[in-house]
């Protein structure tokens, strides 16, 4: 009997500053109910899912800032997603903004959990690839990720969910070939993400048309190189003034997108994966083991 895993990825349209953190996780659960009686086993939502991607903004103000910012998870508003998760026996990865307090300080981390269909926490993992600036920048569209993240410190760790083998990664991480590298060798068979990206750069108009193209370009070649299924989450539509690309996929560790969200709204996306289809394309193109030449690849971790 092949083995499978039902994946749904739960795509939001816009999550605007005014929205009520009762009123996105109302959406959310939503979500993951369609997705439940489309059959799904686990599913993924968007980076930053539970509020609008305030980034685009300079905001100076410790207090404003950390209303967008969860101080435990589950909290107050979002044990509702959760209690869902446990009634519809259906996982999840949700990314948040995380408040922690590590090493007698208050840390800021643009995190991702994963949790169980028992509406468990399961494991967790924070950005390691924050992209941006810490002021704005003339001529650039506005991104100041830096200004209020840091970057992750927990490492590619991979969980057990069902017996499968599942990474996370969040929004500029799919950019990076290290990403599903370090999610393979540590025995990812799926990778979940979520993203918020930009339709439009200001500086790069004449590749406006390739934006598409440039979203999905690296997660196929992630989900290629090192035959792993990646369920990827956008968020979409126009956000505080800002649109949102959208495009939320499920690509097969052929390379092949197999299913892909064509609206820019609230949008469930659901494929039946096929775990055993890993191992095919391992013996057809990439025997790792075998192949690898570690030896001559000591470049790519010598220090900046």
């Amino acid at each position: 009997m092949a083995r499978c895993l039902t994946i749904a990825v739960c795509q939001t349209g816009p999550i605007q500053r005014s929205a009520t953190r009762a009123e996105t996780v109302g959406r959310l659960v939503h979500l993951l109910e369609k997705a439940a009686s489309a059959g799904a086993e686990i599913a993924v939502f968007p980076e930053m899912a539970l509020t609008t991607f305030f980034p685009r903004w300079r905001i100076d103000d410790p207090a404003e800032i950390d209303a967008f910012f969860e101080a435990s998870m589950p909290g107050p508003e979002t044990q509702r997603l959760y209690d869902a998760a446990a009634r519809l026996k259906v996982g999840f990865a949700l990314g948040y903004c995380e408040l922690a307090h590590e090493e007698g300080r208050t840390r800021h981390f643009n995190t991702m959990d994963l949790v169980g269909p028992d509406g468990a926490f399961i494991g967790r993992y924070r950005k390691m690839h924050v992209p941006g600036s810490s002021e704005p920048e003339e001529g650039t569209t506005t991104h100041l990720e830096r200004r209020y993240f840091e970057p992750g410190n927990l490492g590619f760790p991979v969980f057990d969910y069902r017996g499968v083998r599942v990474g996370l990664a969040i929004c500029n991480d799919r950019r990076w070939p290290e990403t599903y590298r370090m999610l393979c060798l540590n025995g990812a068979e799926v990778a979940l993400l979520g993203y918020n990206t930009p339709l439009l750069l200001d500086e790069a108009p004449a590749l406006a048309h390739l934006r598409m193209f440039h979203n999905h370009l690296p997660m196929q070649a992630g989900a290629y190189q090192n035959t792993l299924w990646v369920g990827a989450a956008a968020k979409a539509g126009l956000e505080d003034g800002q649109a949102l690309i959208g495009g939320s996929c499920i690509i097969a560790p052929t390379g092949e997108i197999a299913a892909q969200a064509m609206s820019l709204d609230d949008d469930v996306i659901v494929h039946r994966a096929d775990l055993d289809l890993i191992e095919t394309c391992r013996k057809v193109n990439f025997n790792f083991a075998l192949y690898r030449r570690p030896d001559h690849y000591k470049r790519i971790s010598d220090p900046v």
